[in-house]
């Protein structure tokens, strides 16, 4: 009979047990979030065989054969309707008066929409291929707009840059882009 009492004593504490178990989970998940970038598989991997049609009336399409000449090229998706895109542009013109090759491929974009977001924010891109359906931009293993890859001369993919290129990081991908050449 001693026994009954000494049993119900701990199922009364056993809910507190748990709760405070759950709550250090919490707290350590809190304090060490998870890296929810999705990093693409393609890194140090040849491009995948594409061809895209221009974008704008204004600019040739992108091919895979377009990165592969030689030199590296900065290789950004964007799309007119994505803020983050507009906020890196400026230094998307800083790489490129650098003399760093940048090629666009815009997402599920319309012409008319990519002339408006270039008037408003400049066009860095040499090239624009046209990705109505993210076909590109799957095959690369990009997880959204905008991300930029640096290509090395063989068509190669040397770093991937995940969200907006910010001021700070021009240097950064600038350097990316001289190792990608040597």
């Amino acid at each position: 009979m001693a026994s009954a009492p000494s049993a119900s004593r701990w199922a009364l504490w056993l809910p507190l047990a748990f709760f405070a178990g759950f709550t250090a989970l919490v707290l350590f998940a809190m304090l060490r979030p998870a890296d929810r970038a999705v990093k693409s598989a393609m890194i140090g991997r040849p491009l995948p065989q594409f061809s895209l049609l221009a974008a704008t009336p204004a600019q040739p399409g992108l091919a895979r054969a377009d990165l592969a000449t030689g030199k590296p090229h900065l290789l950004n998706i964007f799309a007119s309707w994505c803020v983050p895109c507009a906020v890196e542009a400026p230094q998307l013109h800083a790489l490129k008066d650098r003399g760093i090759e940048v090629v666009g491929v815009a997402i599920r974009d319309k012409p008319e929409d990519l002339a408006r977001f270039f008037a408003r924010n400049g066009n860095p891109f040499s090239r624009v291929g046209r990705d109505d359906v993210s076909a590109i931009q799957f095959a690369l293993g990009s997880s959204g707009v905008p991300e930029s890859f640096v290509i090395d001369g063989r068509g190669v993919i040397r770093y991937q840059h995940i969200g907006d290129i910010r001021a700070d990081q021009v240097e950064m991908i600038a350097q990316k882009m001289a190792e990608a050449a040597q």
